[in-house]
């Protein structure tokens, strides 16, 4: 029996967009779902129809805000729009390639690339400001909804940082989990303390075809 002081986190990537497919960095521009992403953020509407939860929040930007839609359609949850959910600002890389950035942007791209946790993107944000953002925002959640079950439609950037606070994971080690679009991942908040329960699951993505094959 869960304690009646443990907040519980579905904490959700949105879908597939057409900058996803293109590794185009997105940061607070937007591209919206693909007909791939349309498809998963469905399939996902369908799986937590039959779930029980007591909140749906979103980031305020559009891929989130159509995964979240989604969701609504089959549970029937008001979104509560959350702009502190948004993905990390990534400044003047925003709307490029990796390969557009590093021929405009030579210096900037190794700063970026050595995962250096304070470097700053120009207009845009370090990784420690996403960091303390991130775990501030759904801290202040935990806190002020004590003992419900949230979900949470958010970015791979904060999905990251909230995975990196609850394993105890350094910033500036690289990535080795997946950022899965509409992977749903579990978390409890308990007395200030966070414990990741699941990562990654893809699995009502079965039968999602995906149009790339």
């Amino acid at each position: 029996m869960h304690s009646t002081l443990d907040t519980h986190f579905i904490a959700i990537r949105h879908g597939e967009t057409e900058w996803n497919r293109e590794s185009r960095f997105q940061g607070h521009l937007n591209s919206v779902l693909n007909g791939e992403g349309m498809a998963q953020a469905q399939a996902l509407g369908v799986r937590l129809a039959r779930e029980r939860f007591d909140l749906l929040l979103s980031s305020d930007l559009g891929r989130a805000l159509q995964t979240a839609s989604a969701i609504a359609m089959r549970t029937g949850h008001e979104i509560v729009v959350e702009p502190r959910l948004r993905e990390r600002s990534m400044g003047i890389f925003q709307g490029l390639t990796p390969a557009q950035v590093q021929a405009r942007y030579p210096e900037d791209y190794e700063r970026f690339r050595s995962h250096d946790p304070d470097y700053v993107i120009p207009d845009g944000e370090s990784m420690r400001q996403l960091f303390e953002r991130s775990v501030a925002c759904f801290s202040e959640l935990a806190q002020r909804h004590a003992g419900l079950t949230l979900a949470t439609v958010t970015h791979g950037g904060v999905l990251a940082m909230l995975y990196r606070h609850a394993t105890a994971m350094p910033l500036e080690r690289p990535r080795d989990f997946p950022l899965h679009n509409t992977g749903v991942n579990r978390f409890r908040h308990r007395l200030g303390a966070w414990q990741l329960q699941h990562w990654g699951d893809i699995a009502h993505l079965e039968n999602v075809l995906d149009d790339t094959q």
